[in-house]
């Protein structure tokens, strides 16, 4: 059984509380905007892909800049580091800002907005969807969209970001899956799910459009905020600048490439506990950059969990944070996953791995 902890909530402080029938899989449930489906060899029905626009050309030079320019930041900051430049506090602070908006995105853009893994307050939903911005990872609604669909599609046809659909055979073939799905969709697919079909609540919430429209403004913010805390710590511009380059851009950095690592590695590599039609899996070495996320087969075997780690040893600190949120009542209907639901999609031995 799924069980949901519950408290009231307040009149008109969420989104359908404790409603079980929000998005299991991830697209939406409504005959209207669900995507068709047709028969897998087994007779389960799987949804099917419709064709997708492509990207422009200014949104793929915008990801290009966003991939690239933290990569040279990174390089700079260690080539420079070496000589003395790098400060304790640019770690500090770095690490501080690399935790908060990438809570952003597991707790926020994932587990809540994507999955409804909780309930909260409208304004912890758009609490979170800031900061969740302030990780650059995209508007919340595309990100949303986007991934919804790739659990409507997971590592078949319509996935935007599979590593093992239609790269071809062989070692090469690999090899391009995980660019695609690590970097490459970022060129081709990312923020082209429908969201109307996708992410139709966040698109009819008036304040997540408003989030939304703002993305620009929080990368902005994103980078602003190390420089200014980096003055005020050191009082001089070169300060400021290496507080720029290791909270801000190198932050970034790490941020991107731990998620994107989800994306890739753990559809590839790793661990399967539990039964399901993709190829996700549990990447523990991952488990802590990721902040819980890396337990891949776990979450892609029961997508409205609150907690991705299941048993007491697999570190999942965003399932911590939204223990201590509904201890003091800032979550509730929390989605638990009993042990003998868990004991009925325990997989057996993993499927030989191909790469076409």
């Amino acid at each position: 059984m799924i069980s949901v902890s519950s408290a009231p909530p307040t009149s008109g402080s969420s989104i359908a509380a404790g409603n079980l029938t929000v998005l299991a899989a991830s697209a939406s449930t409504d005959s209207a905007t669900a995507p068709p489906t047709e028969p897998t060899a087994s007779g389960a029905l799987l949804p099917r892909c419709s064709p997708e626009p492509q990207l422009s050309r200014a949104r793929r030079a915008a990801n290009i800049a966003a991939v690239v320019v933290p990569m040279i930041a990174l390089g700079a900051g260690i080539a420079l580091g070496w000589h003395h430049v790098l400060d304790w506090r640019d770690l500090v602070l770095m690490c501080v800002l690399y935790v908060l908006p990438t809570l952003g995105i597991t707790i926020g853009f994932h587990r809540l907005l994507t999955h409804r893994a909780f309930d909260a307050h409208r304004v912890t939903q758009y609490f979170f969807a800031v900061l969740g911005s302030l990780a650059v990872q995209g508007p919340v609604i595309k990100w949303v969209a986007d991934h919804r669909k790739h659990h409507a599609f997971s590592d078949r046809d319509g996935d935007p970001h599979s590593p093992h659909t239609n790269h071809g055979p062989g070692l090469l073939g690999t090899l391009r899956g995980l660019w695609h799905a690590h970097v490459g969709w970022l060129f081709t697919s990312v923020g082209l799910a429908d969201a109307r079909r996708y992410a139709r609540d966040l698109v009819e919430d008036p304040v997540m459009r408003a989030i939304n429209r703002g993305f620009v403004g929080f990368v902005a913010l994103t980078l602003l905020l190390p420089f200014a805390i980096g003055w005020l710590l050191t009082g001089s511009f070169i300060g400021a600048l290496w507080a720029l380059v290791w909270a801000g851009l190198v932050r970034v950095f790490l941020s991107h490439h731990t998620t994107w690592s989800v994306n890739s590695l753990c559809h590839f590599l790793g661990r399967r506990r539990f039964t399901t039609t993709d190829h996700s899996r549990n990447v523990a070495v991952l488990a802590l950059p990721t902040l819980g996320e890396a337990w891949h087969n776990n979450h892609h075997a029961f997508p409205r969990s609150a907690f991705h780690g299941m048993r007491w040893w697999e570190l999942d600190v965003s399932g911590l944070v939204i223990r201590a949120m509904e201890a003091v009542g800032l979550a509730w209907n929390v989605v638990r996953i009993d042990p003998e639901r868990q004991r009925e999609k325990t997989a057996l031995p993993p499927e030989p791995r191909t790469a076409g």
